[in-house]
């Protein structure tokens, strides 16, 4: 009897540890997810970095498609609607839980011993859109892009050839190409020259934009022939031959740059540049598209340039199947629109497009986007 009153006693005291172990273990997971929750309370400050760069690059993709996806629409003629991202408030949820039972009974298997939890975590983003319309679609996309605006960006690196090309109609009575142009829809080849020469003087530091702040934007003039330049023989023939080609007197004195028929300002150089719009719509008109679209009337011929410029400013493929990699793609009219990513050229020229569309959005808040994180 004496021993088998010890082993009941050594029994239930082994029952009673194990249920205390079991009770333990079960309050160690409740308070370890407790913690998980209590935690994941600063969960916005934690992501903020990881947010700011992903959130940043979501925009910057989504801008790269809507440039595409508005040349290739122009290029058939579609009304061009403009839709940015305004705001954007990212939204974080996390929630945990865990119900834990003790079994104090002798059967350390029996009915009610056990272990319940939950966890789960959701992110969801807001985004709010803003169309562009009335008075500030016409002044940001509708009116010509001022001189001021444009030809600064030559001075900060932009090639100087790429820009003018993209942003001016003509310049010094010298045409750019243009998809509605008429006879000289084509460009003249006296406009490709120019750029080719001016871009090399740009590299040999010869020539330089100055920009004086002032009414209507300001006024900028063209220096050429600069004191730090190299001087040599080459360098002299395509000063002798821009003055040429723009009919200006021999000097280093900067040209004033005029807009439109503006003859008042003398010694200036007289340039037309483009709206967004036109921009965008130009560029479009480069586009090789299917011969099938071109038949039934979709859409015109793409230009086809003269002089010694042959390539698109950006080089569009369209095509039943993509090849990959992309650095952005679209779909229209069946079918898919991209720009290769081995494109450097390309790449490089929507990035500046991209430059001058935010130029011309300065003045309207809407399309300041605005990027709200959750600190707690």
């Amino acid at each position: 009897m004496a021993t088998r009153g010890a082993a009941c006693v050594q029994y239930c005291a082994m029952t009673t540890q194990l249920a205390t172990v079991r009770f333990f273990t079960a309050a160690a997971v409740l308070v370890s997810l407790s913690g998980l929750q209590s935690g994941c309370m600063s969960l916005g400050p934690r992501t903020f970095k990881a947010d700011q760069v992903d959130y940043s690059r979501a925009l910057g993709d989504a801008k790269k498609r809507q440039i595409l996806a508005l040349i290739v629409g122009l290029r058939y003629a579609d009304a061009p609607a403009f839709l940015n991202v305004s705001q954007v408030i990212a939204g974080y949820t996390f929630t945990a839980s865990a119900t834990a039972v003790a079994n104090s009974t002798p059967d350390p298997g029996g009915p009610g011993t056990g272990l319940m939890g939950m966890a789960s975590y959701a992110d969801h983003p807001t985004f709010t859109f803003t169309p562009t319309t009335g008075e500030s679609y016409a002044r940001a996309y509708i009116h010509p892009l001022l001189p001021a605006q444009i030809l600064p960006l030559a001075d900060g690196g932009v090639p100087i050839d790429l820009l003018l090309r993209i942003a001016v109609q003509s310049i010094g009575g010298l045409s750019n190409a243009a998809m509605l142009g008429g006879p000289s829809g084509n460009g003249t080849p006296g406009f490709f020259e120019l750029l080719a020469v001016l871009r090399r003087l740009q590299l040999a530091g010869e020539v330089s934009i100055a920009y004086k702040p002032g009414p209507n934007g300001g006024s900028v003039s063209l220096a050429l022939g600069l004191p730090r330049g190299s001087g040599s023989t080459a360098v002299a023939e395509d000063l002798a031959r821009v003055r040429e080609l723009l009919a200006l007197p021999d000097g280093t004195a900067p040209y004033p740059i005029t807009t439109g028929n503006d003859g008042s300002v003398p010694r200036g150089i007289t340039i037309v540049t483009r709206s967004v719009l036109g921009i965008l719509t130009d560029l479009g008109a480069e586009i090789e598209v299917p011969a099938a679209d071109i038949d039934d009337g979709a859409t015109k011929p793409a230009v086809q340039l003269v002089g010694g410029e042959t390539r698109p400013v950006i080089l569009i493929h369209a095509a039943k199947k993509m090849a990959n990699p992309v650095y952005a793609s679209i779909v229209y009219r069946n079918s898919r629109f991209w720009i290769d990513d081995a494109d450097f050229d390309s790449k490089y020229a929507l990035t500046v497009v991209q430059d001058l569309m935010a130029l011309a959005e300065e003045t309207d808040e809407s399309h300041a986007p605005v990027v709200t994180v959750p600190a707690n």
